[in-house]
Formats: C-alpha cells, sequence, structure tokens
C-alpha cells in the first residue's frame, strides 16, 4: 500500500475512483439530455448510472468499514431504485393512457 500526500492508495482507491466517475458520468448524461431538449430533465439513464455508482460505492464503504458512508449509501441505492420504479410506473401509466 502506498501513500499519497498522506492518503492511502491501494486497488480499493481506484475503485471508489470508478464509483465517482459514474456519478461524474450521470450528471454528464443529464446536462447533454436537458441540453438536447432544450429544459431541465432527468432521463432514466441518469438515475440506473447513480444506482450503478452507489452499488460500486457500497463495495467500497464495505471494505473501508465506515458506518457513517455505509448508512448514506443503503439510502442512496434505496432513492434511486424507488425512482427507477416511480419512472417506469409513469411510463407505464402514459402507454396505458395512449392506447385508448
Amino acid at each position: 500500500m502506498k501513500t499519497f500526500f498522506g492518503f492511502q492508495v491501494d486497488y480499493w482507491t481506484f475503485w471508489g475512483f470508478a464509483a465517482q466517475f459514474l456519478f461524474l458520468l450521470s450528471f454528464i448524461v443529464q446536462w447533454y439530455k436537458s441540453e438536447k431538449l432544450g429544459r431541465s430533465h432527468l432521463p432514466n439513464e441518469f438515475w440506473w448510472l447513480r444506482l450503478t455508482a452507489s452499488i460500486v460505492l457500497l463495495f467500497y464503504v464495505i471494505h473501508r468499514r465506515d458506518i457513517v458512508f455505509l448508512i448514506g449509501v443503503f439510502l442512496q441505492i434505496f432513492i434511486y431504485y424507488r425512482n427507477i420504479r416511480l419512472s417506469q410506473n409513469r411510463k407505464g401509466d402514459e402507454e396505458k393512457s395512449g392506447d385508448r
């Protein structure tokens, strides 16, 4: 294990950076889709990237054994999953109303 300015750097450090990159990517996707539509928009890809990033981060947090961060990640996973489900329900409702 190496240190960089007093921080430990190992395989898990890069795993954590990968999770943070996924969070950044979710914002880039949201920004791109919003610009394309000309209005603020949260696409499903945003929520899926956030959920994936949180799951990747979960492994990092478990390895680092940080209870505060662990609780936060669990809450994120729940919120992102719930938003995906709500989005799917809304899409299903729109398809049903369009069939009439």
